[in-house]
């Protein structure tokens, strides 16, 4: 993955959005990565595997696994057997 600071953002814009366009770029803050910038494409494959959910509406196994955890965390078994 390519690394440009925040300082080359404002710099050389155009050729920091060039490599973003071609795969994912990391943009750094003080020699930390702090950013990533990714093609759409990517973006939306990712937000396609992701899956979130109301109680009131997540599948029953979903359902029954969050309420189990729950269950556990207010009577304070976690399952442990420690």
């Amino acid at each position: 993955m390519k690394q440009f600071s925040f300082s080359d953002l404002n710099r050389i814009s155009g050729e920091v959005l060039d490599a973003a366009m071609v795969e994912p770029v990391a943009l750094t803050k003080h020699g930390k990565e702090k950013l990533v910038i990714i093609p759409m494409e990517q973006y939306r494959r990712l937000i396609d595997k992701v899956h979130a959910y109301t109680l009131e509406d997540a599948p029953q196994d979903i359902h029954a696994g969050l309420m189990q955890g729950i269950d556990a965390i207010l009577t304070g078994n976690r399952g442990d057997d420690a």
